[in-house]
């Protein structure tokens, strides 16, 4: 068998084509430069091309073969672990699944099979161009600290950035929500800095979900790229969905679909605009064993003004308003609304109400004329489907996907599993 090597052919738009050229020593070449006695010719194009610098770092790494066929492709940086890619099924190209750091040096490794059977390595050489600035997340919700990571059906995930985002979708694009039940679900941009995601309905109880923010490297504005992935884990609890109404003055709990209690209540007095209870779906914020409430927009001296120590408080929106312990309204509560805007329950069931609360538990308010904002708190169920969509940098939903490894944990598990199956197969070689 003659040489096989690896030979430059052409220089396309910032792709390095060459030439895998492998035949037997005896062989001859024709007029054209073509060859003779059974030579075969194997292309490889591989972008960006070998030597290229300042490359973009969102830009995809692509690898093509003609002739032949790819056994693997590794990009792997300087420092740092390897790109993760997908090989067509018919192992002719690679694509890189995710976006590179800015201003590292990357070495590409491909290893091609010729007709004949021969095995042959490619290495080339490109280098991303620098960030002018980079951007990380502030805050990532839930959190153990502030929500703790099991959570009600109704909770979003909440993400908020150090600075704007110009690029949304290239930041959209690269959260990737996996969860144990499939659900669909959209992204949601509030401004340029602050995003959420929520189901199109309730999540399943019981689901286990995974955020895996793939954001190092990844564009956020004219020279600003993400500085670091992020994962985090949570876990959805029982089925619990509260319903006040604030004209029967009873709130109902249900869990999994079965009514647990029914409590009776006072909600806001109304008169004034600011002590009507909102109206709509709020979601647990916090639980708080004491909370200090004021009145809003009326200072000490003023008439009306008060401050109070309240005990046992779920709180439901930013304006102020908590379901919590009232005794002294118990002789309203089934049967008026006296409250400046608080749901008052006995303290009894104040106590029970936030013990069993999860932070993300839907609690409904029916009966006001003063609609909850969507952007009151954690509003974010008061949007329609139609109307969450509007505001997704990608304008569309999706189905999460199934929670299982990270996509850049692929590789290496088909690498196990393809290790256990060769061990598997030897030992059944092996005479006992």
């Amino acid at each position: 068998m003659g040489h096989v090597e690896f030979r430059v052919i052409a220089v396309g738009t910032g792709a390095l084509a060459l030439l895998l050229a492998g035949g037997c020593g005896t062989s001859g070449t024709d007029k054209e430069g073509g060859a003779a006695g059974g030579r075969s010719d194997v292309a490889v194009n591989v972008s960006p091309a070998n030597g290229a610098t300042q490359v973009p770092p969102e830009l995809p790494v692509t690898v093509g073969i003609a002739g032949g066929v790819l056994r693997s492709v590794q990009v792997r940086p300087r420092n740092g672990e390897a790109v993760s890619g997908l090989l067509s099924a018919d192992h002719t190209r690679w694509r890189s699944r995710r976006t590179m750091t800015p201003g590292e040096t990357y070495q590409v490794t491909v290893e091609a099979v010729t007709p004949t059977g021969e095995a042959k390595r490619l290495t080339t050489v490109f280098s991303t161009q620098r960030a002018t600035q980079l951007f990380a997340l502030d805050k990532i919700l839930p959190s153990r600290d502030t929500t703790g990571l099991k959570v009600g059906v109704g909770m979003p995930i909440m993400l908020a950035f150090d600075k704007p985002i110009a690029d949304r979708v290239a930041v959209e694009r690269n959260l990737l929500v996996q969860s144990s039940k499939p659900v669909e679900g959209a992204w949601h941009w509030w401004d340029d800095k602050t995003l959420a995601f929520r189901p199109k309905t309730y999540w399943p109880a019981d689901t286990k979900v995974k955020l895996v923010a793939q954001l190092a490297g990844v564009h956020g504005g004219p020279g600003m790229y993400g500085a670091r992935d992020y994962v985090r884990e949570f876990e959805i609890g029982r089925a619990r969905v509260s319903h006040a109404d604030t004209t029967s003055h009873q709130m109902t709990v249900k869990q999994d679909g079965k009514v647990i209690r029914t409590i009776p209540l006072s909600a806001g007095q109304g008169g004034d605009w600011k002590y009507y209870t909102t109206n709509g779906i709020h979601l647990a914020m916090s639980r708080e064993d004491v909370t200090t409430m004021t009145s809003p927009g009326i200072g000490p001296g003023s008439a009306g003004y008060y401050s109070l120590t309240v005990y046992d408080t779920v709180r439901i929106s930013d304006t102020g308003e908590y379901v919590h312990g009232a005794p002294w309204s118990v002789g309203s509560q089934g049967n008026s609304n006296v409250s400046h805007g608080c749901i008052n329950i006995s303290p009894s069931n104040a106590q029970w109400f936030k013990d069993t609360t999860l932070i993300g538990d839907p609690i409904i308010v029916s009966g006001s004329p003063r609609r909850l904002d969507p952007t009151n708190g954690w509003g974010h169920w008061q949007e329609s489907w139609p109307e969450w969509l509007r505001w997704s940098g990608l304008r569309s939903g999706f189905t999460t996907e199934a929670l299982a490894v990270t996509p850049a944990d692929h590789a290496s598990a088909r690498a196990d599993e393809a290790d256990k199956v060769k061990k598997d197969q030897e030992k059944k070689n092996t005479p006992s």
